[in-house]
């Protein structure tokens, strides 16, 4: 119970009164000191830290086809995804991977309310892992309020420079692992190691890990509350349907203390024993039973403390659960709704464009640039030449030979050097062109042509675009 009045406590915010006439817009911010919860929730908050991070961590590490298998090459201008390989001229693939984002965190929050902020932010899982990490080293929550409060003694130094060891060694680790996205991680290990690091790396590396350390040690539930919009038009996407974590105000209320046993009912109470458990446990520090609030992250340890105390107590539980505006008004719950049923088929449409895009990519592309000086030469034989610089680019990871062909008028016939163009896996190879035709064959000083690059190995990629093959006007 003492857990339970400090809680209180921490609620009241406290207004400084300049005078008669004003008062201060701004409280002192009481730090938030959640309470350990086992349960279901709790369960899934842990495997998803776990999973999350983990593969955050270890996918730079791993390989593919001999490079790293996820690397977001800037020099090179080259994003290596597995087998893929992506170039600027790819960029609406980002365009459309950031709206399949957008669709997919519409379409869950208007299915199951926060439930992205409670298990998947990198917000909630870092600060999850900072808060473990405290508590290895302060204790319980009771213990870190305490030594909060207390002096400073020799074992409050040696415990928070044991966090603050852990934290910074954590920032510094999380900053290293994100510039290993953007240089190959296993060089930039080496550099760090022969204090040869670049000064990009090092001051990204840096910056990232600071922003790790502020806002999963320090800033934690503020974030979401002040600097994160997505609390702010979360609402426009809530309907009465949408699950969303709510005290059963009609089973609560009215709350109060009660002796084991005794018949509450006889009291007047409701099932709510305020132990304020809900609120010592929660990351943000409100108190669910005043309503759905903004700073309500969907977590779901409010559900487990209270599902526990109801267990001690031998009522149902269920008092604070997931749960939707019209079932706790004695309605029927509609899943599928308009915004819902529209949410989900722009999801699955556009993400199946975007995969189809992907499977049918060709890995085989061309530019055609035409020489300007000179336009075109008239050869003795009366023929017309134009001279083209072919940009082929090879988009797979392995080598592949070509042929260049052109069609689009009679006769037309097409000289390059080399005759087989040999292009490495990720490369682009300039290939000089020289296009002959007779001049008999001109209509008009300029005409469409068509440049055709065909695979040489069997490997059956081909590619077409246009050209435009000129003459002197007149003939």
């Amino acid at each position: 119970m003492n857990d339970g009045n400090a809680a209180k406590k921490l609620r009241k915010i406290p207004v400084k009164v300049e005078s008669s006439d004003s008062a201060s817009l701004y409280a002192a911010h009481q730090k938030v000191y959640p309470r350990e919860v086992k349960g279901r929730f709790q369960r899934l908050r842990t495997i998803a830290v776990f999973a999350l991070l983990g593969l955050y961590y270890l996918v730079p590490w791993l390989s593919w086809d001999g490079r790293q298998a996820v690397l977001f090459d800037l020099p090179e201008r080259k994003f290596y995804v597995l087998g893929l390989v992506f170039w600027p001229q790819d960029f609406f693939y980002l365009a459309a991977f950031l709206i399949i984002c957008a669709l997919a965190l519409f379409f869950f929050t208007a299915l199951a309310g926060r439930m992205w902020c409670g298990y998947a932010c990198p917000q909630t899982v870092w600060t999850e892992v900072f808060i473990w990490m405290e508590k290895w080293t302060e204790g319980d929550r009771s213990k870190r309020m305490k030594l909060d409060a207390g002096p400073w003694t020799t074992e409050k130094i040696l415990r928070k420079s044991a966090k603050q060891f852990l934290w910074i060694s954590f920032s510094l680790w999380t900053g290293f692992t994100f510039v290993g996205y953007f240089t190959p991680i296993t060089e930039l290990g080496s550099g760090i190691l022969s204090f040869e690091l670049g000064p990009w790396e090092a001051f990204w590396g840096l910056f990232y890990g600071f922003a790790t350390y502020g806002n999963a040690g320090f800033l934690r539930e503020q974030v979401c509350m002040y600097m994160c919009p997505y609390a702010r038009f979360q609402s426009a996407m809530f309907d009465k349907d949408t699950l969303i974590i709510a005290y059963d105000e009609q089973r609560g209320e009215p709350r109060g203390p009660r002796r084991r046993g005794e018949d509450f009912r006889l009291k007047g109470l409701g099932e709510c024993i305020d132990c304020t458990m809900c609120v010592q446990v929660c990351p943000t520090g409100i108190d669910i039973r005043d309503g759905l609030q903004y700073e309500c992250i969907a977590c779901g340890a409010c559900i487990d403390a209270c599902d526990e105390v109801m267990d001690k107590v031998g009522y149902p539980r269920g008092l604070i659960r997931y749960t939707t505006d019209n079932s706790l008004k004695g309605s029927k719950t509609r899943i599928l709704r308009p915004r819902v049923v529209i949410y989900g088929l722009l999801l699955v449409t556009i993400t199946s464009a975007v995969l189809l895009s992907i499977a049918t990519r060709q890995p085989l592309a061309m530019n055609v640039l035409h020489d300007r000086n000179p336009l075109y030469r008239v050869l003795d034989d009366d023929r017309i030449e134009n001279s083209y610089t072919l940009k082929v680019m090879n988009r797979d990871t392995v080598e592949h030979r070509y042929v260049i062909e052109v069609s689009g008028m009679p006769g037309i016939e097409v000289e390059t050097l080399p005759a087989t163009i040999v292009v490495p896996g990720g490369k682009v190879l300039d290939v000089a062109a020289r296009v002959r035709v007779d001049a008999s064959e001109m209509r008009g000083a300029g005409q469409d042509i068509l440049f055709i690059v065909k695979s040489d190995d069997g490997s059956g990629h081909e590619r077409r675009e246009k050209g435009r093959f000129l003459g002197p006007v007149g003939r």
